[in-house]
């Protein structure tokens, strides 16, 4: 039987298709704007790989914070806050105390983050059933990544690959793993790190990709597992393999290595005899109490 965590994966190209094609220009950071996106777990993670791409693309400067931990007293000219329930506190407690224009990216419009707001993105169409996210978070990437003007038919195709390959064994049994990223792919592969966790308890470990030789690569080594998102930097594929460990890298988009993430993520809480779709400790969202 398909869990939902499985089904949600598999429509990620087709949300991608309907977010490049309904970006609603109005709401979303204008040009010039200096922009904080804040978020908690998945959230912060997206929130990171787009602040980078954001500022490439040369749109103006772009803080990424954990809303918990976001600095007051620094002057922005908008907040763009990413949060797929609507109802995670530290969200919420940002917005209700923001003096600066926000603008808020949900799955759910019947949620308290559609008033704190003062402008919403609403992608309904990506909400999730499992408490595990993926396709909402790739799809407000994707939605993001064509505001800034960038062609997401490439990494369609490349997700869509993703989908129809076979997982290669030596991912869903590896002992470790270890996902790294450079640029924007820093953030997906901290949230790659954080899918194998939530879904099957994994050792899994996150890092940008230069810093991976400051100490982390002590751990490579036999049935462990080095994942580059991204372009690897030159040489540190052989220097993991010299370990004995596996190094694995791809030419596809990073997004779509992270939706080949996913399904490793649930493939190993199978194999674990888990339920993917309802993970040890969580809930769809930490609603704290006042």
């Amino acid at each position: 039987m398909t869990t939902h965590t499985e089904a949600e994966i598999a429509s990620q190209p087709e949300c991608w298709r309907r977010a490049v094609t309904a970006a609603p220009q109005a709401a979303l950071p204008r040009r010039g704007e200096r922009v904080a996106v804040v978020g908690c777990g998945t959230s912060w993670f997206i929130a990171q790989a787009y602040a980078v791409l954001r500022e490439q693309a040369g749109h103006g400067e772009t803080d990424a914070f954990a809303a918990s931990e976001a600095p007051t007293g620094r002057s922005y000219d908008r907040i763009l806050a990413l949060t797929r329930s609507g109802t995670t506190s530290e969200v919420l407690a940002l917005l209700a105390d923001a003096t600066t224009k926000t603008t808020a990216i949900t799955a759910d419009p019947a949620t308290p983050v559609m008033t704190l707001a003062d402008e919403t993105v609403v992608l309904d169409y990506a909400d999730e059933s499992s408490v595990v996210q993926t396709r909402f978070a790739t799809t407000q990437l994707a939605l993001l990544r064509a505001h800034l003007g960038e062609d997401l038919a490439p990494a369609i195709r490349d997700a869509e690959a993703a989908l129809a390959a076979p997982l290669p064994e030596e991912l869903v049994t590896a002992e470790q793993i270890t996902f790294l990223g450079r640029g924007w792919s820093c953030g997906l592969a901290h949230e790659a790190a954080l899918k194998m966790r939530e879904a099957s308890r994994s050792w899994t470990e996150s890092y940008p990709a230069m810093e991976y030789r400051h100490g982390p690569i002590s751990i490579a080594g036999p049935g462990r597992v080095t994942w580059m998102l991204g372009t690897a930097p030159d040489g540190l594929a052989d220097e993991v393999r010299s370990t004995g460990g596996v190094f694995r890298a791809s030419d596809a988009d990073a997004m779509a290595e992270l939706v080949t993430a996913q399904r490793v993520a649930v493939a190993r809480a199978h194999a674990r005899g888990l339920d993917p779709d309802q993970p040890l400790h969580l809930t769809r969202s930490v609603i704290l109490s006042p």
